[in-house]
């Protein structure tokens, strides 16, 4: 199959070989996939594919460079998520539910995504899309129409995948840089339930099935990693940074954006005609970051008729009632500050593989912030 390009333009020609062309793992519908969109589209379906196996629902993801920037179950979506995408939150179908709650973890870096769903699309999830800023979807299935409508997305370069799910993983995997051929098993670690209630019978069902999304999520994200779930919906991801702690407190930044997005005064904010929802779910994104500088302090005077800026005290106040949130983490905690910042973010549960040299200090901030830890997990690590 012959590519738009490679990683960058610059970089033609560009294809892509299936492994066993008597069956491939996809089909493309409409558009015509860059080397990145293959990545990205390959990476979602895989943990789309195995998320819903694990947790038992339709999953979403939205992906960008090889990384998903959210993913969910279906699920409860609330009245700011329903907002910022214009839907009736009373009457959203389970899979338009489950991504509508992945894209709404950062709705920011979501922006012309890649979108995996584990389920074949409907006309509800085709009717939002085709009024989002998204560069393609990949699914094991359309529904009659669906199709048509998504692929006059974008003058007709909105990338259409379908997913074949009768064809199994791959046993091994490689790739070759610098000259080298590099070849491994494919990671198949099974990741269970019972992985986790083993160590942690207490766990109450809910804090596993976001323990056990995060698992999935992060053998498919590239290294460092680490989650944060709730109510079956990442609000936080950190991927490939070089520190643990540095994606700990990126992912712990977009949890509390998250979360402040839903405060009173955010939710508030009316903006003047002519404001998209993009620019609208951009400017709140600012708000709550609370760093504006006077230029945007006048630009957003202009967008808005009338907002309130948090206090530092306000913003405490309301980031200290996120609660009942799960973290994951790739590989193992090296050191207790890890913990401590995941504390600030209402973690209340937590899980990783242990076995770093410190780990007695990481069990005890644990016990000190009365986080659940089970840390016996495999090391997801993907690079």
């Amino acid at each position: 199959m012959l590519l738009r390009y490679g990683t960058n333009p610059h970089q033609q020609p560009a294809r892509a070989e299936f492994v066993d062309p008597a069956r491939p793992p996809l089909r493309v519908l409409s558009g015509r996939p860059s080397y990145v969109n293959m990545l990205d589209a390959l990476t979602g379906w895989a943990l789309v594919r195995e998320a819903a196996a694990a947790c038992g629902a339709p999953v979403a993801a939205s992906m960008k460079h090889v990384s998903p920037a959210g993913v969910a179950l279906e699920g409860r979506v609330d009245e700011v998520a329903a907002e910022t995408f214009g839907l009736d939150a009373a009457s959203v179908g389970p899979l338009t539910s489950a991504y509508v709650r992945a894209r709404d973890a950062d709705p920011r870096a979501s922006f012309g995504d890649m979108i995996a769903v584990s389920e074949p699309v409907d006309a509800e999830l085709a009717d939002l899309v085709r009024r989002l800023t998204s560069d393609g979807i990949i699914a094991p299935g359309y529904a009659p129409g669906t199709v048509e409508t998504l692929a006059a997305k974008k003058d007709g370069r909105f990338l259409v995948l379908e997913a074949d799910p009768s064809v199994p993983p791959p046993v091994r995997e490689a790739r070759e840089i610098g000259g080298v051929r590099l070849e491994q098993p494919r990671d198949a670690a099974p990741l269970t339930a019972h992985l986790l209630t083993r160590s942690a019978p207490a766990l109450a069902p809910r804090a596993v099935t976001d323990l056990l999304l995060g698992l999935v999520a992060m053998r498919h994200t590239e290294s460092n990693a680490v989650a944060y779930l709730r109510d079956g919906m990442a609000l936080g991801i950190g991927a490939g940074q070089q520190s643990r702690i540095d994606c700990t407190r990126l992912a712990g930044s977009k949890a509390d954006n998250w979360w402040l997005r839903r405060h009173p005064a955010v939710r508030s904010m009316t903006f003047v005609e002519g404001v998209s929802r993009t620019e609208r779910t951009n400017w709140r994104l600012r708000v709550v970051e609370g760093d504006l500088d006077h230029r945007e302090t006048a630009m957003l005077s202009a967008a808005t008729r009338g907002f309130t800026l948090f206090t530092a005290r306000e913003r405490a106040s309301w980031v200290g009632r996120l609660d009942e949130v799960a973290f994951v983490s790739d590989g193992a905690i090296p050191f207790r500050d890890n913990v401590d910042q995941a504390a600030r973010h209402g973690v209340r549960h937590l899980a990783e593989p242990g076995g770093s040299t410190r780990s007695s200090d990481v069990a005890a901030a644990c016990r000190e912030h009365r986080i659940t830890r089970v840390p016996d997990v495999p090391r997801l690590f993907r690079h």
